[in-house]
């Protein structure tokens, strides 16, 4: 294609969208303010944010241009950002899909339940997301002394000698933040995947039936996940969020810093460098690197769910 014909279709994309927003003004006026506060309190900090990567930024001082320095230390210096991304990818690994399809099986046979016990079902299944903070239950059930529930029930079945400092050991740390994050992990996702269940139309199902499919596993396959591309879409990215995000309950149950860095996340180490430390620039550059993978894994996540049902 020749510049020139480039340009002529650039002045045609131009003419036709500046058409479009005098057709349709009052709808673009209506919304503008959520575009204008979108814009700023989210694409601008995302942009400013790679830039300031690219820096030296202690807050007190000017930025001061530094290339990619900041990136080749997070890859050949950072021993502890290497075991973060270790770590983060091990819990997006285990609890994104895990948590996805339990979430969705879980709606899927509640949705089954008679109306009345459904909504008390929904409720239980949403408490720990309701209450926030509901995961520091678990430090009473692993509390590290004789009183906490776990040393308590395993030194009474003999199964323990004596008790373990659950969250202060490296070997038990991880294992027990990924089982609090599954446990937790029945969040906005569930919420639209019931909702999703309920706008299929029982007709669907009726018809289906008649052209053929002989089984729940098949109406499952054929008609209900089809459906529900929109909503799968929305819980997968809210799964690939949770689980990349990672940080309040590490910091919670194994404090901050955890031991040896073992349940260290790329989050943690974010909140080190830029709430502790001050060094702008560089959790710039790991927020930045956090964010592409962030993104890659959702784009590979489109395009698995877009061949959904073809």
């Amino acid at each position: 294609m020749s510049y020139a014909n480039w340009r002529r279709q650039k002045q045609m994309r131009r003419k036709f969208l500046w058409r479009d927003i005098k057709s349709f003004r009052t709808c673009y006026a209506f919304l503008a303010p959520y575009a204008i506060i979108f814009t700023l309190f989210y694409v601008v900090p995302v942009i400013v944010s790679i830039y300031f990567g690219f820096t030296y930024y202690n807050v007190l001082q000017p930025p001061r241009f530094i290339a990619l320095q900041n990136y080749i230390n997070l890859i050949l210096v950072d021993d502890i950002f290497l075991t973060a991304v270790k770590n983060t990818f091990l819990v997006a690994a285990i609890t994104g899909p895990v948590g996805y399809i339990a979430a969705f099986l879980f709606a899927w046979l509640i949705h089954e339940l008679p109306k009345r016990i459904r909504a008390v079902a929904v409720l239980v299944f949403y408490a720990p997301t309701i209450s926030g903070q509901a995961y520091l239950v678990w430090t009473l059930i692993f509390a590290g002394d004789s009183y906490g529930y776990a040393n308590s029930w395993g030194v009474e079945l003999g199964i323990l000698e004596k008790p373990i400092l659950w969250l202060n050991n490296p070997q038990y740390m991880l294992t027990i933040c990924i089982i609090v994050i599954l446990w937790a992990s029945l969040g906005t996702g569930f919420l639209s995947f019931i909702a999703g269940l309920n706008t299929i139309p029982e007709d669907q199902y009726e018809a289906g039936y008649v052209d053929g499919i002989k089984n729940r596993w098949q109406e499952l396959w054929y008609i209900t996940l089809p459906n529900m591309k929109s909503m799968l879409m929305f819980g997968a990215v809210m799964a690939i969020t949770t689980a990349f995000n990672t940080a309040d309950q590490t910091m919670a149950l194994c404090g901050f810093p955890s031991t040896d860095y073992a349940a260290r996340t790329v989050v943690t180490h974010l909140i080190d460098y830029g709430q502790t430390r001050f060094e702008m620039g560089y959790a710039s550059a790991i927020a930045t690197v956090l964010f592409l993978c962030m993104y890659l894994c959702n784009r590979f996540i489109q395009k698995a769910l877009s061949r959904l049902g073809t």
